[in-house]
């Protein structure tokens, strides 16, 4: 059953994501639509990562070291 589920969420992954590239290359209004979405829900799952990731005290750009653990 999960198998069939998480086939199903890879299956709509792969249809966004080529709604997307048709939608850059003028598809019709429905496909801009859902690429729309696609991209929508690809940055709320990159801002929920943000969120949950906790910074390391040695992470680069933090102005912490320079990222080689010293």
């Amino acid at each position: 059953m999960v198998v069939l589920i998480l086939s199903g969420v890879l299956v709509l992954a792969l249809a966004g994501c080529g709604c997307v590239v048709w939608a850059a290359r003028g598809g019709p209004r429905w496909v801009r639509a859902v690429a729309t979405v696609t991209l929508a829900a690809g940055a709320l799952v990159r801002g929920a990562q943000r969120a949950g990731r906790k910074p390391s005290p040695n992470a680069p750009g933090d102005g912490g070291g320079n990222g080689a653990g010293e």
